[in-house]
């Protein structure tokens, strides 16, 4: 806000979407909030075409909406599957569609904000993988197909999100997942890692898209993991059940 840019924020929630519109305002901010569900198809067209009546186009599109879970892969159901890819994948894809064109016409940005899970599939964390895989799929095949068109696309793979709700604590899937290791029911399924601040990671986010980078991966040590995997599944699999509390 600081940087003088107009933002419009979505969220299903009116309560919420008001309190984090005053809050910006109060910090002399140009906001469009727009109470919407990115999982539907007709929200998702009113939320572009109101985007475009208000500004007339569009310089960057942050999607960010998303949801985690705890299971196994063999106790989570098809349902949960499919509500999971709904949410974290298929509204990306209806988002950067809805907003393609406006974005190619001002070479703007396309941040896809995934997951470390994007890259490495942990246990116990029920479909959240492999809604979050996708994702790293999608951004390559639009930097391959639509890079000369100047659309900038960014992956953004982060490790837990510090959260503003510590009465929370570590009890938000004890009921969905009670027999599941205590460790992975803890932010990030117990990867030993420091929780991300969101705002230092948005300010990460900015400057990768100066950059027009292709990927931001935090911790950045988490490459290594990656790139072992793909040299080597088995030693791959071994140093994630070291990165993690099982």
């Amino acid at each position: 806000m600081n940087r003088g840019a107009k933002v419009a924020i979505v969220a299903r929630g009116q309560v919420a979407l008001d309190a984090t519109a005053q809050e910006l305002k109060a910090q002399g901010g140009s906001v469009l909030s727009i109470a919407a569900d990115v999982t539907s198809q007709p929200d998702v067209d009113r939320i572009s075409s109101t985007v475009q009546s208000s500004w007339g186009g569009l310089d960057l599109l942050c999607h960010c909406a998303g949801r985690s879970m705890r299971g196994t892969a063999l106790t989570t159901s098809v349902e949960e599957f499919r509500d999971l890819l709904e949410t974290n994948f298929l509204s990306a894809v209806r988002c950067t569609q809805a907003f393609s064109s406006a974005l190619i016409e001002s070479r703007g940005h396309l941040v896809l904000v995934g997951s470390l899970a994007s890259k490495v599939a942990a246990g116990y964390l029920g479909a959240y993988p492999a809604s979050k895989f996708p994702i790293a799929a999608f951004a390559q095949q639009l930097r391959m197909e639509l890079g000369n068109q100047e659309l900038h696309t960014l992956l953004v793979c982060p490790g837990p999100i510090a959260r503003y709700e510590p009465h929370l604590g570590g009890t938000r899937y004890i009921k969905q997942a009670p027999d599941v290791p205590a460790a992975a029911q803890q932010p990030g399924g117990g990867a030993k890692l420091r929780a991300i601040d969101p705002r230092w990671l948005a300010e990460r986010i900015l400057k990768a898209c100066q950059q027009r980078r292709a990927e931001l991966i935090v911790p950045r040590k988490s490459r290594f993991l990656f790139t072992a995997g793909q040299l080597s599944p088995r030693f791959g699999d071994w140093l994630l059940r070291k990165m993690t509390t099982e």
